[in-house]
């Protein structure tokens, strides 16, 4: 039996794990970048316009008809209160949309 160790080398010194260990590193350092990252101001500023516009074509219709609903329930016109203020709160929900996507930039 001979003992022959000289072409196994210790599994610390082995270059492919040295080379894996280090591509791990950077991928971590890459990874943890990616995370801790804010997120550009563009998109969190669009997501907002895109809730606002939502808020005012849903509060518009919501809106519109909760007082038609009260102008039928008072002069007992139903349905058509409610009806033309429904209308009435889509166009000015429409006219607040045109406004915003008017307004320029920040």
């Amino acid at each position: 039996m001979t003992d022959d160790t000289s072409d196994v080398t210790p599994i610390g010194e082995d270059p492919r794990i040295s080379t894996l260990d280090e591509r791990l590193k950077a991928a971590r350092q890459r990874e943890d970048e990616r995370i801790t990252k804010p997120a550009p101001d563009g998109s969190d500023a669009n997501y907002r316009l895109g809730n606002r516009v939502l808020a005012e074509l849903v509060g518009g219709m919501v809106g519109g008809a909760f007082i038609g609903w009260v102008i039928d329930q008072f002069a007992g016109t139903k349905p058509w209160g409610l009806l033309v203020m429904l209308f009435v709160g889509v166009g000015v929900a429409f006219r607040n949309i045109i406004r915003i996507s008017n307004q320029r930039p920040e």
